[in-house]
């Protein structure tokens, strides 16, 4: 309301003013740019020319702290300033000729290849080298700028909103701001340097498209020369010896043009190939580079193709006044409205959007470990498959895998409390941990067993899948449907773990009772581990904390599948020649189909292994007192403290603490690692966040209605049921969905 107020109070005061506003604004911006042209000076170092060349650019794009002006009229106070400016330069003549002078010394001395070929463009041939240069750039101050034309530029524009105003600009406005800084000769050198620049960036072009990376991924393998790569550089060379406009010269750029699209087309079906057999970040890299190379030699060729029939034009022209010499005036008209300027203009705004798209860190990780993170996303997605319990016979599946997982897991508790009785050093606590998690994880796998909390990582990619799948109602009830399962499935896979480890670890008390007469913890162990389980303190951050690594786990299996693929080690392995001669050619595509099949769980219950007993060691050696809490463990810890003191822990309110601590690292473990994966798989795919949104309203509508549909499956007899119940609710949120469709 204050910020409306006082817009009102502005506009009021401008309405009495009037002209008298116009005036006091007309003679502030006389002042300063008069004190800005008379600082002109032909005769000054390129430096102080170009500082004072950067002076005049930041004058007129600057905006006051503090304003009631918004971005539209902002823009519109910049054009008026570029009008003032030449306006002025207009009315001081003596003036002009000095500023003229001084500007075209200035573009004449700087170097212009490196705006044409670098400005914008990735310069590193890989990714990490290209990390270190922003990082350096960014942090690191910056030396003299040598006399360089793309330095002035970037200089010049140093805001992405740069791009706003500039190409509002008209075309009159860029025909006097054409002849204030340019000439013919001008023209000429930069037209060379574009050339100069063309061949640089099909040089490079033609480097990586060579390349042994990329013609392996290529279909059909032709010869060197024959690879559109190669015949675009001869294409380009013959375009470029010809001048003028005339139908040779117009049938080589024809070709050009086709063999770009060429290019381009097969640096898709190197993403395709990618997409299929495994990604490399330094591959994406190079093939991004290669694009963004490609279009700016389209741009370039376009401003040299319009340089050459304006060139043609001209000609034109001067003929037509040597046969007609009445209509002179009008050739000099049409000479000096040039219509290259509206070329450079585009090109201009080209280079400030690349320059500032690539100057961003952020941008440069996303766009390079974009494909990266789709492809660990789909295979986690593919693995996660098998975890979705759908109907009463997986969910009693996953309720007996979950039961096999829990015995183990007993065992597990046990190894870990005999390694912390031994009293190793705490490094070496940690590495025998890690390797008793590892060894369970493994073993829980091989006997077809379930570890709770472990399936949220791999099944949010798939739920993340069925999202992009909300075009109709069936659509987004079969989500509905599909996120149920999953709850379902974690339910059962968290029911099973403990249904089986309670017993299972009190048994293994009674027994180690019997034999060595001495309970599985002493006095103190006992209390300090319920203690240490208490929901009152730091147990629900353990358990977020360990829901993190279990999704890390998970984001190792799907890097580990997808380095397989891409190294293509199922081939290497099922033809390597001493393996083929121990195991023989049946064996050894056996073994080799089996680790393709298996690689992602055998490195995924690694890495969570060591995940879980080197973490609180890391975190000790920096000071740091973090430890995990792991659903299934702790219950077994739990279990095997209750059973040493006896059944009068039962009775203490410790011991209930203990257990609400229990129940929050459940919900904590599997609420915190499906959130991590669903989050990165629905920025992989690229799913909007409105439909984010609208999905978890139709869920919290189902849930309300029906909170036992997502923990426990619906008899066959009322699944039909259940589906009318919840059309509704789906047909309300379905006009949302379509809305945000159309939207992007």
């Amino acid at each position: 309301m204050k910020i409306f107020l006082l817009r009102l109070r502005v506009m009021w005061q401008r309405f009495r003013n009037g002209d008298r506003y116009q005036r006091k604004q007309h003679i502030h911006y006389a002042a300063q740019v008069e004190s800005l042209m008379r600082r002109a000076n032909p005769f000054a170092t390129w430096q102080e020319r170009a500082n004072w060349v950067v002076d005049i650019a930041e004058w007129v794009r600057h905006e006051a702290t503090v304003s009631l002006l918004e971005d539209d009229a902002w823009r519109r106070v910049k054009q008026q300033r570029v009008l003032f400016v030449l306006d002025w330069l207009d009315t001081h003549k003596d003036v002009r000729r000095i500023v003229q002078t001084t500007l075209q010394k200035t573009l004449r001395e700087a170097a212009g290849p490196e705006l044409f070929c670098a400005t914008g463009l990735p310069a590193e041939p890989a990714f990490f080298s290209e990390l270190s240069e922003h990082i350096f750039k960014h942090v690191l101050p910056k030396p003299p700028s040598e006399p360089d034309l793309s330095v002035l530029f970037t200089a010049m524009f140093p805001h992405p909103d740069d791009v706003d105003w500039l190409l509002e600009l008209d075309a009159n406005t860029l025909s006097r701001i054409w002849k204030l800084t340019s000439d013919v000769n001008i023209s000429h050198v930069y037209l060379q340097q574009i050339d100069e620049a063309l061949l640089y960036l099909m040089t490079v072009v033609l480097a990586d498209g060579l390349s042994k990376a990329f013609r392996d991924r290529l279909d059909p393998k032709m010869p060197l020369q024959s690879t559109p790569f190669s015949v675009l550089r001869r294409e380009l060379e013959k375009y470029l010896q010809h001048r003028g406009n005339a139908p040779s010269t117009q049938a080589a750029l024809r070709s050009v043009r086709m063999l770009i699209a060429v290019c381009q087309a097969q640096t898709d079906r190197i993403y395709a190939h990618l997409d299929e057999y495994g990604v490399s970040v330094s591959l994406v890299y190079r093939v991004e580079r290669m694009r963004a190379h490609l279009n700016r030699i389209t741009h370039l060729i376009d401003l040299r193709a319009a340089a050459t029939a304006q060139s043609a034009a001209f000609v034109a022209d001067d003929v037509l006044v040597l046969s007609l010499p009445e209509f002179d005036d009008i050739t000099i008209a049409t000479k000096q409205s040039n219509p290259m300027a509206g070329q450079i203009q585009m090109l201009l705004v080209d280079f400030i959007v690349a320059h500032h798209h690539r100057a961003s860190i952020r941008g440069l990780i996303g766009r390079s470990f974009s494909l990266l993170a789709r492809k660990m996303v789909e295979r986690n997605a593919d693995h996660g498959e098998h975890y979705i319990a759908r109907d009463n016979a997986e969910y009693r599946s996953m309720l007996k895998a979950a039961s096999r997982g829990g015995v183990l897991t007993a065992f597990t508790v046990l190894g870990k409390t005999l390694l912390s009785s031994v009293g190793f050093a705490r490094f070496f606590e940690g590495i025998f941990a890690s390797l008793n998690y590892a060894v369970s994880f493994l073993a829980i796998s091989a006997i077809g067993g379930a570890l709770a909390t472990k399936q949220p990582a791999v099944t949010a990619p798939a739920l993340a899948a069925k999202m992009e799948q909300l075009d109709t109602i069936e659509g987004l009830r079969g989500l509905l449907v599909e996120i149920a399962q999953i709850l379902r499935s974690q339910a059962a896979a968290v029911l099973g773990n403990l249904m089986a480890v309670v017993p299972t670890m009190l048994a293994i008390s009674l027994v180690m009772t019997f034999i060595f007469h001495a309970p599985v913890m002493d006095a103190q162990h006992a209390n300090d581990t319920i203690q240490g389980l208490s929901i009152i303190g730091l147990t629900p951050f353990f358990a977020a904390l360990t829901g993190v690594l279990l999704w890390l786990s998970s984001l190792a299996s799907g890097f580990a599948d997808n380095w397989f693929a891409l190294r293509r080690l199922r081939e290497a392995l099922s033809h390597q020649r001493r393996l083929v001669y121990i195991l023989g050619a049946v064996r050894a595509e056996r073994w080799a189909t089996w680790l393709d099949r298996n690689v992602a769980l055998i490195v995924g219950n690694i890495s969570l292994g060591f995940l879980l007993g080197m973490s609180p060691v890391i975190a000790q050696f920096f000071g740091l007192h973090l430890d995990v809490r792991h659903v299934t463990l702790a219950t077994g810890s739990l279990t095997a403290a209750a059973s040493s003191l006896g059944w009068q822990s039962l009775l203490t309110p410790q011991f209930w603490l203990a257990v609400c601590g229990i129940a929050s690292i459940g919900l904590l473990n599997v609420g915190v690692s499906f959130a991590c994966a669903l989050t990165l798989a629905l920025r992989a795919r690229a799913v909007p966040p409105r439909i984010r949104r609208v999905v978890f309203r139709a869920v919290l509508r189902r849930f309300t209605t029906s909170p036992r549909f997502f923990i426990f499956p619906d008899a066959p007899s009322t699944a039909s049921a259940a589906t009318v119940v919840d059309a509704a609710p789906i047909e309300s949120t379905q006009d949302e969905i379509v809305i945000e469709k159309k939207h992007h």
